[in-house]
C-alpha cells in the first residue's frame, strides 16, 4: 500500500468504522460539559475562599473559618487529581450512578484550591485606598469588598481563570480512569478495537490541540477588549 492508503485505511478504521466518529463526539462533548461545569464550580469555590482568607485578616470571628479553608486548599494542591477522582468515585461516592456528575465535583473542587490563590492575589493587587473610600463612603467592610474591591479583583483576573479553563480542559484526560468516555478514554477505546495506535492517539492530541487554540483564541480578544475598556 501507498502512504496515501495507508492513510485512508487508519481514517476508515479510526472513524467510520462501527461509526467510531460518534464515539470521538461523545468523548469531545463531556470533556468540554466536564470542564465547563467544573471551572464554574471552581470560581465559585476559589472566590468564597478567597473573601474568606482576605477578610479574615481583621475579623478574628473569621479564624476557624480560615483555617478550614488553608487546609482545604493545602490538602487539594499536595494531592494528584486522579486519585481525588478515584476517591470520590470509588469512596465518597461509591453509590452515585453518575459518574460525569463525580468528575464534575472532583474538578470542580480541585480547581477551586487554585482558582483561590488567583482571586486572593487579585483582591490583594487592588490599592488599600479603595478599602478607606469605600468605608469613608459609609460602606461596612464586607459590602466595601462585595462592591467596590471585588468588581475590580475579578477584571484583573478574568485572563487568569481563562488559563485555569483551558489547563481544567486538559487535565480532564485522566476522567477514564472512572467510568467516563471523555476524549482520552474515546481514543483508547478505538485504538484497542483497530490495533493501530498511531492515528487514535494522534487524533486525540488534534482535537485538544483545536480546542485550546481555539480557546486561547478567545481569551486573547477578551483580554484586547479589556484593555481597550481601560484606556477608554
Amino acid at each position: 500500500m501507498t502512504k496515501l492508503e495507508n492513510f485512508i485505511n487508519s481514517f476508515n478504521k479510526t472513524f467510520i468504522v462501527e461509526s467510531r466518529y460518534k464515539l470521538f463526539a461523545s468523548g469531545i462533548s463531556n470533556t468540554i460539559f466536564i470542564a465547563f461545569f467544573a471551572t464554574l464550580m471552581g470560581i465559585a469555590i476559589g472566590l468564597f475562599i478567597a473573601m474568606v482568607k482576605t477578610t479574615a485578616k481583621n475579623n478574628r470571628k473569621l479564624f476557624v473559618l480560615d483555617k478550614i479553608c488553608s487546609l482545604y486548599v493545602t490538602v487539594i494542591r499536595g494531592t494528584p487529581v486522579v486519585v481525588q477522582l478515584l476517591i470520590m468515585y470509588y469512596v465518597i461516592f461509591v453509590n452515585i450512578d453518575n459518574s460525569i456528575l463525580v468528575a464534575i465535583l472532583t474538578f470542580g473542587i480541585n480547581s477551586g484550591a487554585y482558582v483561590s490563590e488567583i482571586a486572593r492575589a487579585g483582591i490583594e493587587s487592588v490599592d488599600k485606598g479603595q478599602i478607606e473610600a469605600g468605608m469613608s463612603l459609609g460602606l461596612d467592610r464586607k459590602k466595601t469588598m462585595i462592591y467596590i474591591i471585588f468588581p475590580q479583583a475579578l477584571k484583573n483576573i478574568l485572563p487568569a481563570l481563562g488559563n485555569e479553563f483551558i489547563a481544567l480542559l486538559k487535565e480532564t484526560s485522566v476522567a477514564g480512569y472512572v467510568p467516563i468516555i471523555d476524549l482520552t478514554k474515546a481514543g483508547d477505546i478505538v485504538r484497542s478495537r483497530t490495533w493501530e495506535p498511531f492515528f487514535p492517539l494522534y487524533s486525540v492530541a488534534l482535537f485538544y490541540l483545536v480546542m485550546v487554540v481555539g480557546l486561547t483564541a478567545v481569551q486573547k480578544r477578551l483580554e484586547r477588549r479589556l484593555s481597550e475598556s481601560d484606556r477608554n
